[in-house]
């Protein structure tokens, strides 16, 4: 489970594959729900890159 601000890997993203390997934070303060498909959205991933939502398994958190 994720929370608000976490740094996390994205491993692989559906929505945008150019932001697989690279890392971002979690935007989402409570879990995702039906309106974003399970999805956690995550941003500040890089300049050229906006926002964006992947599922649990494409995200690793970071130590």
């Amino acid at each position: 489970m994720f929370q608000a601000g976490d740094e996390v890997l994205i491993i692989s993203c559906e929505a945008d594959p150019r932001a697989a390997g690279r890392t971002g934070r979690i935007v989402d303060e409570v879990p995702p729900g039906p309106l974003t498909g399970g999805r956690w959205g995550v941003h500040r991933i890089s300049f050229l890159i906006g926002q964006v939502l992947c599922h649990p398994y494409e995200l690793r958190k970071k130590d």
